[in-house]
């Protein structure tokens, strides 16, 4: 059975899109840019971006009735790979306070450009145990 995952602790879908979708066994969400889904804003750090797009797709995770340890992979896109380190450091530090055993595998990808020339974009797979 699919459901649709919609959360009002994330942005909007800003496209022909969903924030993400619960299989059963596994749920997928949509790359998650930095948009603060309170005041809609984005803000110019890399660093509040990278933390403000995994707070989104944990809200979307958490949706689901799944937790951040749940995830298992996740999709990086960032638009200048000199951000690598920042984001890393950002990246670590979330999963060390949501305690989790390990981290989720990654891939880290530099695109030419993000939806509102946002910095970076994260998109998550997590499963059911």
């Amino acid at each position: 059975m699919t459901k649709v995952l919609h959360t009002e602790h994330a942005p909007a879908a800003i496209g022909p899109y969903i924030q993400g979708v619960d299989l059963g066994s596994m749920v997928l969400t949509s790359g998650q840019i930095p948009v603060n889904p309170v005041t809609g804003e984005v803000s110019p750090d890399i660093a509040v971006q990278a933390r403000q797009s995994l707070e989104n797709v944990k809200a979307v995770v958490e949706s689901s009735g799944l937790k951040v340890g749940d995830i298992v992979k996740m999709t990086v896109f960032v638009k200048d790979l000199n951000d690598f380190g920042t984001v890393n450091e950002v990246y670590g530090k979330f999963f060390d306070e949501h305690g989790v055993e390990h981290y989720p595998a990654r891939s880290c990808v530099e695109v030419a450009r993000l939806p509102k020339d946002v910095g970076i974009e994260i998109e998550a797979i997590a499963v059911r145990k």
